[in-house]
C-alpha cells in the first residue's frame, strides 16, 4: 500500500477538524504510527474500505 496516499488521506481527514493542516496536533512520529495502524488494519481486514480505515483511525487518535 502506498504510504504517501495514506498520509495525504490522513491530512485531508484532519481538515474536517482543523482549518490549518500545518497546525496538526501530532508529531511526525504520530503520523507514522497512524499510517502503520491503517496498513495493519487493511492487512488484518482486507474488506475494510481504506477511506473508512483512515477516518476511524484519525477519530480514535483525536478522541483517545
Amino acid at each position: 500500500m502506498e504510504k504517501k496516499l495514506i498520509i495525504k488521506m490522513i491530512k485531508n481527514c484532519f481538515k474536517q477538524y482543523y482549518s490549518e493542516v500545518d497546525l496538526l496536533p501530532m508529531t511526525s512520529g504520530d503520523l507514522e504510527e497512524l499510517v502503520d495502524r491503517i496498513i495493519q488494519m487493511k492487512a488484518d481486514q482486507p474488506t475494510v474500505d481504506l477511506y473508512e480505515a483512515v477516518n476511524d483511525t484519525v477519530y480514535e487518535f483525536l478522541t483517545g
